[in-house]
């Protein structure tokens, strides 16, 4: 059985720091990427990674706060956020494909053919 699984999410002040890690099991990936839920509003895409090349790719609000990574040996993947924003606060949830997608079908949730349960990342003032 093929499973995600996020963890690091919490509360944090503003300007503070969360890792979140997805943990996959069942099989590997080519691809993995982290999009957010805010309330009311649409899930958005955040990072993307590739397994075979480490290319990233990431939306433009978070980018220069966000690192998304991998370990293979672990067959888990990261978000490190930094100098988080009350508007990032949202549900986190953690993706991954069996192909390697092109820049504009990375940020697509079509893409991806698994997703994890999420995790609550809330940034207060």
């Amino acid at each position: 059985q093929v499973q995600l699984d996020e963890s690091g999410g919490g509360l944090v002040q503003a300007g503070g720091s969360l890792k979140l890690s997805c943990a996959a099991s069942g099989r590997t990936f080519r691809s993995s990427a982290w999009f957010r839920q805010a309330p009311g509003k649409e899930r958005e895409f955040i990072a993307g990674i590739n397994w075979n090349d480490d290319t990233t790719y990431y939306e433009g609000t978070v980018k220069g706060r966000c690192t998304i990574s991998r370990d293979n040996a672990k067959n888990t993947v990261y978000l490190q956020m930094n100098s988080l924003k009350i508007e990032d606060t949202a549900v986190y949830y953690c993706a991954a494909a069996a192909q390697i997608p092109s820049p504009s079908q990375a940020r697509g949730s079509w893409f991806y053919d698994y997703w994890g349960q999420g995790t609550q990342v809330t940034v207060s003032s």
